[in-house]
């Protein structure tokens, strides 16, 4: 996973114009080479960062639900509906965690 920033990615859409037009002159700069590739090392260290930590929402989302489960099995009949409630939330949110973990996997 990349993650580039607004300026990185300006900053590749030219680089690769420039050796765009440098491939058709059959020149292409190997400095414009290594400035692209230091962007994209920068970016891949910054979309493996990110995917670490949406893991780790998944995870604790993950742990919120079984903590909910286990409230809502234990719940005095009066507090059911609420543990209920609370448990669909947490449900809720393990689905956005996972959805995106795969996004940004893909």
């Amino acid at each position: 996973m990349h993650s580039y920033t607004p300026a990185e990615k300006r900053e590749r859409n030219r680089l690769f114009r420039k050796g765009f037009r440098q491939a058709l002159a059959d020149c292409v700069d190997p400095a414009l080479i290594t400035r692209m590739e230091k962007i994209d090392q920068r970016a891949a260290e910054r979309g493996a960062q990110e995917l670490r930590a949406l893991h780790q929402v998944q995870a604790d989302a993950r742990q919120a639900l079984a903590n909910a489960k286990a409230a809502e099995r234990t719940a005095p009949r009066a507090d059911r509906a609420a543990a209920r409630q609370a448990r669909r939330a947490a449900e809720d949110a393990v689905r956005r965690a996972e959805r995106a973990v795969l996004r940004a996997e893909n």
